[in-house]
């Protein structure tokens, strides 16, 4: 019995180690989020899009626009940055707050990252997922669900 539950013990350990080198920890890992994206389910009549770089200095940086005709309707810069105990945050400045919002990325995976702040008024939590060349971004939060997708375009 002891030769099979130590087997059973190095069969789980294995599978551990396995699922933590498949998934991403670190910044560079989020690397398929870089390029440009341009949204495909606007509301009529405006366009929008998402570019990502790498900024050395913090991480990756993030810029959202959108548009109708050529009025901007909406900024908002983003970046994703390391934070205390390799904690990652994904950080939201947008005019509407009077300080950038920092949301917690609570899971990350080869091709999404989920990212929350339960104090914040909307969203409080974040989903990014990429699904080859295309992108689906939600914001929920109190009830509510908003959902963007985006196609690359480099």
């Amino acid at each position: 019995m002891k030769i099979m539950s130590g087997a059973i013990c190095v069969f789980l350990t294995t599978c551990c180690l396995v699922a933590q080198a498949q998934t991403p920890s670190k910044i560079g890992d989020l690397g398929w989020l870089v390029g440009s994206w341009k949204r495909t389910n606007n509301k009529p009549g405006q366009g929008g899009n998402e570019r990502w770089i790498i900024d050395p200095d913090i991480g990756l940086r993030g810029f959202g626009v959108t548009t109708k005709g050529s009025d901007t309707l909406f900024i908002e810069k983003m970046r994703i940055v390391p934070g205390d105990n390799n904690a990652l945050y994904f950080v939201a400045d947008v005019i509407e707050n009077p300080k950038p919002v920092y949301f917690l990325i609570t899971s990350i995976h080869q091709n999404d990252f989920t990212c929350e702040n339960p104090d914040h008024d909307f969203p409080k939590r974040i989903n990014y997922r990429r699904k080859m060349k295309h992108l689906e971004v939600t914001l929920s939060g109190n009830g509510k669900s908003m959902d963007y997708k985006f196609e690359k375009t480099d």
